[in-house]
């Protein structure tokens, strides 16, 4: 009886190994098409590097303004909240 009981769970492990066996291509699958999605994050991501020292060299011999001038130029995300954000051209 101890053969037949250990030749039952024996084959039921296998039969766990199996699936396993299958779920894990699955999962390296999914792994490959993550990496994919996030090397092409990264080059995204390297583009706008690129494209921001492109704008930083161009605005070199552009002078700054201060902190109040440049508020008083430039409408923020929080801005847009406030009622007079409708009345903006």
């Amino acid at each position: 009886f101890r053969t037949l009981a250990l030749e039952k769970r024996s084959s039921e492990v296998w039969q766990v190994l199996g699936a396993v066996k299958t779920e894990f291509g699955k999962f390296g699958d999914v792994l490959a098409k993550v990496k994919a999605q996030t090397e092409t994050v990264l080059k995204t991501i390297d583009g706008a590097q690129t494209r921001s020292r492109a704008m930083g060299r161009a605005l070199k011999n552009v002078e700054s303004l201060s902190d109040t001038q440049t508020a008083a130029l430039i409408v923020h995300d929080a801005d847009f909240d406030s009622p007079e954000a409708s009345q903006l051209p």
